[in-house]
């Protein structure tokens, strides 16, 4: 993406002024604003469906991923024509539906997206996720958790897809048929969780205080719910790496992959090799399990 001498940019037939492009936002990376745009560029085929149609939340970074950030609900003003927005409990959302929106965003230094799990004006979940989050910053178990919890849901029919958060932890990603309620996502999720606990009590914990955890691994099943958000597949992370939420391989998984290896320097080429890992399984039917919890 090459800068015209006066600071703009041309994406989809809408001017936007790009604001210091030479600031480094990744400063141990090398990134700097502009090179962040054009990874957002080359991002935006698998990010946008995970956005599309959703109440978006960003985080901020202005001046670099280390430094003070602010987290961004209501849609930053001035709003451009070309931008969508819709309200929920009262609060004005981006909704990030084109690449200019996202471009625009990128140059107010929104360096993370975090989209509803439910599309707008829609109370039903758009697909299931549970968050696996260590209690410990450096968390070497973190894939065999992954690996274990997959394997749960292999044995009740359930495909599903791992993918980084980004940060410390892994997400696992159901997509879903229509129709199924948070709470019934809720149930199945308590269900997998109070499992694992169970089987495996020095690695898993449900407890929800972080202080009461000890260095055991969080299975979240509670975030998934109305108006809550999770970071969208795909999204950069403000971490010192650069790194990117990205789904992965099971067998990636079982050979204990490492988080940082997927960062914003290197995930075009994964994805031209890969593409997108969770396209590639089909919605699931979770009536039988739901027999089952009840």
């Amino acid at each position: 993406m090459a800068i015209a001498t006066k600071g703009t940019v041309t994406i989809e037939g809408h001017e936007i002024s790009i604001s210091n492009p030479d600031k480094l936002l990744w400063p141990e990376a090398g990134i700097s604003k502009i090179m962040y745009l054009e990874k957002l560029l080359q991002l935006a085929p698998y990010l946008l469906p995970y956005c599309k149609d959703r109440y978006l939340t960003t985080i901020r970074f202005p001046n670099g991923w280390s430094s003070k950030s602010f987290y961004q609900k209501n849609c930053p003003e001035p709003t451009p024509a070309f931008v969508n927005t819709a309200v929920m409990e009262g609060i004005q959302y981006v909704v990030l539906d084109s690449l200019a929106t996202l471009i625009w965003l990128g140059n107010l230094a929104c360096l993370e997206f975090h989209p509803s799990f439910h599309y707008v004006d829609d109370p039903l979940p758009a697909e299931w996720l549970i968050d696996i989050d260590p209690t410990l910053e450096e968390e070497p178990r973190i894939m065999q958790a992954a690996e274990i919890i997959g394997e749960v849901l292999d044995k009740l029919n359930i495909r599903s897809v791992p993918k980084t958060s980004g940060a410390t932890g892994v997400q696992i990603y159901v997509p879903i048929q229509k129709g199924y309620s948070f709470e019934q996502l809720r149930k199945i999720g308590h269900f997998v969780g109070a499992y694992v606990v169970e089987k495996y009590p020095k690695l898993f914990t449900i407890e929800r205080l972080k202080k009461n955890r000890g260095t055991l691994i969080y299975v979240d099943y509670l975030q998934h719910w109305y108006g809550k958000t999770l970071s969208a597949p795909y999204t950069p992370r403000a971490r010192r790496y650069a790194t990117v939420s990205t789904p992965l391989l099971w067998k990636e998984v079982a050979g204990r992959c490492d988080p940082r290896e997927f960062t914003l320097l290197s995930i075009g080429e994964r994805l031209s090799r890969v593409g997108d890992l969770i396209k590639q399984v089909p919605p699931q039917n979770l009536d039988p399990i739901l027999r089952v919890v009840k």
